[in-house]
C-alpha cells in the first residue's frame, strides 16, 4: 500500500488552498468624491469619520492636503490623490519637480495611508486646454517617481476627462473622440495601457438629460427599470441599452477601440445627480437624487456591467460627499453632496440588497429584511431559525396580532430577522441568515407592524446574546471566495482520503 503520494498530493491541495485564501479577488466599488468649497469644512478627522461610518472605502480627493491624508492613515481606506490644475504645467515641463510633488504628497504618507492612484489634474481638456500639450508629459514624469521608488504597481497614474469630448455617443457604436484633441488622447491612452491603469471618465446623465430638449426620459437618466419598448436601440449592433449611464460608457469603450485601444478599462470619476436647483431646474430634486444615486449603487454594485460588456462591472466615485455651500453657479452646483457639513445625510438612500456601504442614516436607522426572490424553502428556514434557536420574540406573527397581515413568509421573515438584527446590536454578519436577508434604510413597517430601526433606546445595544446561524459577512465578498475554496477543498479532500482507504 503507497501512503507517500496521496500525503503529498493532500498536502499540495492544502498549501494550494493556502494561496488561494490568500489571493482574494478584487471586487468592485462604490467611492466619493470629497471637495472642500464649504463654509464651514469639517476638520479631517470627522471626515475620516463619516467615511468609516459610512462603510465608504474608496474616496477621490482634489488635492492632497497633508491633513487629510494623515486623518485617513490606518484606515484602510483606499485613497486618490490630486495634482491640481494649476501644477501641472510646472511638472509637465520638469522630471524633477514631478517628484518633488511625489515625495511630499505621496511618499511622506505611504503606505500607512493607502494611496492608490494619482489624478493629474481635472477636466484639464475642456478647462485647461493650454495645458493640454503637455498633459501626457506631466503623467509620464510621476509615473517615473513612482517607478523609481518601486510603487508603479502599486499606485496608478491617470486624468479624468469630461464625457463631452465624445461625439455622437448614441448610438455608441458611432462614438468617437473630438478629433481636436487626437495629439493628446493617443497618447494618453497609449500610455494607460503600457502602465496598466484605467481611463478615467466623468458621466453625468443629469446634464445629458438637461441638454437633450425632451429627447432623453427622465426615467432613462435615473438608471429605473424601463418597458422594453422605451429602451434605447444601437441600430449597428443591435444593443439595448436603459440607461444613459451603461450608453455613455459604451460610447468610450467604442471611441476607444476607434483608436485601436481595446483593453483599457473605464473608472467612473464622478457621477451623482443634485438634489435641489433652481427655477429653471425643476428636475434637480431630493427624489431624483436620491433614485439615482441609490439605482447606481445598486447598479455598480451588482456588477451588471453594460451591453457591450456585460459582467465587467464599472468602479464609480459618486460626486460628492458633502454639499459645497461656495461653490458658483446655478443653485444646483451647490447641491450634489450626500451629506451636509454636519454629517447629516441629505436623503436615506434606499439601498435594500446593497449592504452597508453608505447606508447613509447617521441617525442608525437600519433595518434587516429579507431578500426578494431567494428559495422560499430557505427563507421558511430561516425564519423557522429565528424564531426558535435564535431565540426572537415571533409572538407578534400569530394570527390576530399586529403582524401576521401580510401572511406571507417573507413579511413574516423580515420582523424576525429584524428583530435578530437589534437584538444581537447590528452586529457584522446579524444579517445574513445563509444568504437571504441583507441591511437596507427603507423602513419596513407597514400597517399595524412597526418596525424599529434603532439598537435599544439612545443608541444602546440590546443586553441579549442569541446563538448565531452565520459564520459568514453579509458584506464580504472575500468571506464567500474563502467558503467556496473550503467547500471544494472539503470534497477533494474527502475523495483523496477515500482514495487512499482503497489502495
Amino acid at each position: 500500500m503507497d501512503y507517500q503520494t496521496p500525503l503529498s498530493f493532500l498536502l499540495f491541495i492544502f498549501s494550494l488552498l493556502f494561496l488561494l485564501l490568500q489571493a482574494t479577488p478584487e471586487d468592485v466599488f462604490v467611492g466619493v468624491n470629497i471637495g472642500t468649497e464649504l463654509s464651514v469644512m469639517p476638520h479631517p478627522t470627522q471626515v475620516a469619520a463619516l467615511l468609516k461610518a459610512q462603510q465608504i472605502r474608496h474616496v477621490r480627493l482634489y488635492d492632497a492636503d497633508g491633513g487629510m491624508l494623515m486623518a485617513l492613515a490606518n484606515t484602510g481606506i483606499q485613497v486618490m490623490v490630486t495634482i491640481p490644475n494649476e501644477q501641472i504645467l510646472g511638472i509637465g515641463q520638469s522630471n524633477s519637480t514631478a517628484a518633488n510633488w511625489v515625495n511630499r504628497n505621496v511618499l511622506a504618507h505611504y503606505p500607512a495611508t493607502n494611496i492608490t492612484a494619482i489624478s493629474v489634474g481635472f477636466d484639464v481638456l475642456t478647462t485647461l486646454p493650454n495645458a493640454a500639450k503637455i498633459l501626457v508629459n506631466a503623467l509620464k514624469y510621476v509615473h517615473s517617481a513612482l517607478v523609481a521608488s518601486n510603487l508603479d504597481h502599486q499606485i496608478k497614474v491617470s486624468t479624468p476627462l469630461s464625457s463631452s469630448i465624445i461625439l455622437d455617443s448614441f448610438p455608441p457604436s458611432q462614438a468617437f473622440f473630438n478629433a481636436s484633441l487626437d495629439s493628446v488622447i493617443v497618447p494618453l491612452l497609449g500610455f494607460l495601457q503600457s502602465t496598466n491603469s484605467f481611463l478615467m471618465l466623468n458621466v453625468y446623465p443629469y446634464y445629458d438629460y438637461m441638454q437633450s430638449d425632451g429627447f432623453i426620459l427622465l426615467d432613462y437618466a435615473l438608471l429605473k427599470p424601463l418597458p422594453s419598448n422605451k429602451e434605447a436601440v444601437d441600430s449597428n449592433t443591435l444593443l439595448r441599452y436603459t440607461n444613459v449611464f451603461d450608453a455613455m460608457i459604451d460610447a468610450a469603450y467604442f471611441a476607444m477601440a476607434s483608436l485601436n485601444f481595446t483593453n483599457i478599462p473605464i473608472v467612473v470619476s464622478e457621477t451623482g445627480w443634485p438634489s435641489k436647483g433652481g427655477s429653471n431646474e425643476p428636475d434637480a430634486t431630493l427624489e431624483n437624487a436620491n433614485t439615482y444615486n441609490s439605482n447606481l449603487i445598486r447598479h455598480v454594485l451588482n456588477k451588471t456591467g453594460t451591453p457591450k460588456h456585460p459582467g465587467i462591472a464599472i468602479s464609480t466615485y459618486i460626486y460628492e460627499l458633502y454639499n459645497e455651500d461656495l461653490k458658483p453657479g446655478p443653485i444646483s452646483e451647490r447641491n450634489w453632496g450626500l451629506f451636509d457639513a454636519n454629517g447629516k445625510p441629505v436623503y436615506i438612500l434606499r439601498l435594500t440588497g446593497s449592504g452597508l456601504v453608505l447606508a447613509n442614516d447617521t441617525t442608525n436607522q437600519t433595518y434587516c429584511a429579507a431578500k426578494e426572490g431567494v428559495d422560499p424553502r430557505m427563507l421558511q428556514a430561516a425564519l423557522d431559525w429565528a424564531c426558535g434557536p435564535g431565540r426572537v420574540d415571533c409572538s407578534a406573527l400569530l394570527q390576530g396580532q399586529p403582524c401576521y397581515e401580510p401572511d406571507n413568509v417573507m413579511a413574516h421573515a423580515t420582523y424576525a430577522f429584524n428583530t435578530y438584527y437589534l437584538q444581537m446590536g447590528k452586529a457584522s454578519g446579524s444579517c445574513d441568515f445563509n444568504g437571504v436577508a441583507a441591511v437596507t434604510t427603507t423602513n419596513p413597517s407597514h400597517g399595524s407592524c412597526s418596525f424599529s430601526g434603532s439598537v435599544g433606546r439612545n443608541g444602546t445595544m440590546a443586553n441579549i446574546t442569541a446563538p448565531s446561524m452565520n459564520s459568514t459577512n453579509t458584506d464580504s465578498s472575500a468571506t464567500a471566495f474563502e467558503y467556496n475554496i473550503l467547500s471544494c477543498a472539503v470534497m477533494m479532500v474527502g475523495a483523496l482520503l477515500g482514495s487512499s482507504i482503497r489502495l
